[in-house]
């Protein structure tokens, strides 16, 4: 059990049946009435952001997390299979649990795994990743001057803007959190 005033950022409650971790909390004491606690919990096992007001000291029930480095191996249709770098244990992981993050796992890359009661809830993959662009626009000589962008499509699927000058074959890091080009490689 945890009590409201023992909330951190980043704790995993369990509400109304329900696994949350906790984005934000705020301890508020109004002038008059009792003092309670606002928080902006995640669902763990959907991902939807909600708001929620408890008393001062409530108790709740705790959800214990781990968060592990994992390699991804292989993919053998809906399923993800990484390996624990440091006991070398196997898991398979659905695709849906991985969910967007899918498009910046590659083969032999450390991916975050984060388990909540044994289960597997979500897969984060690092915050930049060096990926292979493996279709694009040819850029035009000298249609440079508004810093244009341009479509491509990464050797995962996923599709990013990139620079005019980027071609067919060139390594380009991405930010996986926001999608976005960050460099060539």
């Amino acid at each position: 059990m945890i009590s409201t005033n023992q909330f951190r950022n980043g704790s995993a409650i369990r509400v109304d049946g329900k696994r949350f971790t906790i984005l934000f909390f705020q301890h508020v004491k109004p002038g008059k009435g009792g003092a309670f606690v606002r928080t902006r919990l995640r669902n763990l096992d959907t991902g939807a952001v909600i708001e929620k007001t408890f008393r001062a000291g409530e108790k709740l029930e705790s959800v214990r997390t781990q968060s592990r480095p994992m390699t991804y191996l292989y993919r053998d249709g809906d399923l993800l299979y990484f390996m624990d770098d440091e006991t070398y244990d196997q898991i398979a992981v659905p695709a849906e649990v991985v969910g967007e993050a899918i498009g910046y796992i590659v083969p032999n890359g450390t991916v975050s795994v984060l388990s909540a009661d044994g289960e597997v809830v979500s897969v984060e993959p690092p915050a930049h990743v060096d990926l292979e662009v493996s279709e694009t626009d040819p850029g035009l000589k000298g249609d440079t001057a508004t810093g244009g962008s341009k479509p491509a499509t990464l050797e995962t699927g996923v599709v990013v803007q990139v620079p005019l000058f980027v071609n067919v074959g060139d390594r380009v890091r991405v930010d996986t959190r926001t999608n976005e080009y960050l460099t060539r490689v």
